[in-house]
């Protein structure tokens, strides 16, 4: 009671100042002295009545009174969701949790510009936009206005720490020239080639083969992300974790890092945006799980990098020929700052592992609705992989060459990211005060998010056939045509664009069509469910409850 008493008188100094605040910015013209105050009294005599409301009790009245007040009278001029004083869009955000893309996607479709305004409880003015216009400015014509950030980069760090995905200026240049010049070798574009060769070969198609045979269900979505868990840790730390034999138990780095993402996620996602600070500040709920998740995957990979550092070490010793995984190379060029190179493994295997396996577990449901597609693709490798000499067929390796005539796999990859990206969203923050292409203002700390999820859903961009699966959209004529080359990256920024494009663009294509391909020309794979799945936004997108499917052998 005594609390109450306290805090009100606060409270109530609080919500006139943005009440105040609030209906200079969101209408378009200034609310009556009088009807400020009618609302006002409505608040305190229903407070005084009741007296021992609590703080949270009174909060959620005034802002029932609000609802009111400002649906009668403050038209939206954002083309964002319903805001209100103090809570925001806290009501509809509240309302469309289960449907935050589609609901993302609606509101931006109905906007002329394709770019909204949403206010939320506690946190900054958010600009999403789909506007490839838009995009382009903000990541490349005036990149330097649009970092990261240090809101987004409170988010992710406990995770990715100093990584190369997680940080901004000269900290992100000098990770970045370093990374840059790794990625570009052709020592590891073999050794991709070789690590797919005895993922893919030697145990993704035995366990598809022994799963044919036994007529088992599998989730393939679990299957894949433990093969590109296994593909990542080959290539960037030299390690092999097993986690393609389902007899074993997961390692406790593959839980912990399926714990840390998610939460990590939902940090970004919720209605009210500082409440994760509060539980972390008191070790509870899921900022404890994050805490021992967090510790887990650090301890794993920081003692992966003192055994590489000892191997290096004896390996230059005795003159014997050093690793080429990622790691290996970057202690090798001098990256001594061991909590940074682990920061940038860490980013590394997060984007090696979820990106690669998301975007295959779409494209395979996908062809499982367009059986046509999926024959159109086996067609093409039977036909590059042909090689007929002297009368005689061979079949030619499965290398770099023969992935890039396959122009058509690429093209079904590409249509099933626009639908369905890896990334649904990518946020950056203001310097400085700024104005969109479209002529949406920009202020000073604003966060700006791009959304490729709704950007492949938009008529403007894609045509009234936006929806379907079509991969013909990326070719000039027909498949057997040229991949087009015109659409630009702002458009369909799947691999991000600009400064900041992605580095492992092109290993992340190798490795999804190498797998496509052998897959596809063995198996015939059909999900068990006929229901539209669900895509659920974390870090990275992934199907609600798995890929369950059955797997036969082909025919063909």
């Amino acid at each position: 009671m005594l609390y109450s008493i306290m805090i009100t008188p606060m409270v109530l100094i609080v919500l006139i100042f943005f009440l105040k605040k609030e209906t200079k910015i969101q209408t378009t013209h200034l609310y009556k002295y009088s009807e400020l105050s009618k609302t006002m009294s409505i608040f305190l005599l229903t407070f005084i009545s009741l007296g021992t409301f609590s703080l949270f009790s009174s909060l959620f009245f005034f802002s029932f009174i609000l609802q009111i007040q400002y649906r009668k009278s403050s038209p939206s001029m954002d083309h964002g969701p319903p805001s209100y004083p103090v809570i925001g869009c806290l009501i509809s955000f509240n309302k469309n949790r289960r449907r935050l893309l589609d609901w993302y996607t609606d509101l931006l479709s109905k906007s002329p510009t394709q770019t909204i305004v949403v206010h939320r409880l506690g946190a900054r003015r958010i600009v999403v936009t789909a506007n490839p216009a838009n995009v382009e400015y903000m990541l490349k014509t005036n990149f330097n206005n649009f970092p990261k950030g240090t809101p987004f980069t409170d988010i992710l760090g406990d995770l990715l720490g100093y990584g190369i995905f997680n940080v901004d200026g000269e900290l992100w240049f000098t990770q970045r020239k370093l990374a840059s010049h790794e990625f570009s070798t052709k020592s590891l574009r073999e050794l991709v080639f070789k690590t797919l060769e005895e993922e893919v070969d030697c145990r993704l198609i035995p366990l598809l083969e022994e799963a044919a045979e036994r007529n088992e269900i599998l989730d393939l979505q679990e299957i894949l992300r433990r093969f590109a868990f296994e593909t990542i840790c080959k290539v960037s730390l030299g390690i092999d974790p097993c986690c393609l034999d389902l007899h074993c138990p997961v390692l406790p780095l593959v839980k912990a890092f399926d714990i840390a993402s998610e939460i990590s996620a939902m940090r970004s996602m919720a209605p009210v945006f500082w409440f994760w600070k509060i539980k972390r500040a008191l070790n509870v709920g899921s900022e404890k799980k994050l805490k021992e998740a967090v510790r887990l995957v650090h301890g794993f990979v920081a003692e992966i990098i003192r055994n590489k550092r000892r191997i290096l070490e004896e390996a230059r010793e005795n003159k014997r020929e050093s690793s080429t995984d990622l790691l290996s190379r970057l202690l090798q060029a001098g990256h001594v700052d061991e909590e940074v190179t682990r920061d940038m493994v860490i980013s590394f295997i997060m984007a090696g592992r979820d990106t690669t396996s998301s975007a295959m577990t779409w494209l395979f449901w996908l062809l499982s609705k367009y059986p046509n597609q999926k024959q159109l693709i086996v067609n093409e490798v039977n036909s590059v992989l042909a090689n007929i000499n002297g009368g005689s067929e061979t079949e030619k390796p499965l290398d770099f060459e023969t992935l890039k005539e396959m122009k058509f796999v690429k093209a079904c990859l590409c249509e099933s990211m626009r639908l369905y990206p890896p990334v649904a969203w990518d946020s950056k923050h203001a310097l400085e005060d700024d104005t969109f292409p479209d002529g949406t203002p920009i202020g000073k700390g604003d966060r700006v998010t791009y959304f490729p999820y709704g950007m492949g859903r938009m008529e403007e961009l894609w045509g009234t056939d936006r929806f379907e699966f079509k991969p013909d959209r990326w070719f000039d004529e027909q498949p057997d045509g040229k991949l087009k080359t015109d659409i630009s990256p702002y458009k369909f920024p799947v691999f991000q664009a600009g400064p900041r494009v992605c580095l492992g663009k092109e290993m992340a294509f190798i490795e999804m069509s190498y797998a496509v391909a052998r897959i596809l020309r063995r198996f015939e794979i059909w999900p068990v469910c006929e229901d539209r799945p669900i895509f659920v936004p974390l870090l990275t997108g992934h199907m609600a409850g798995g890929l369950k499917v059955m797997v036969r052998k082909s025919n063909v």
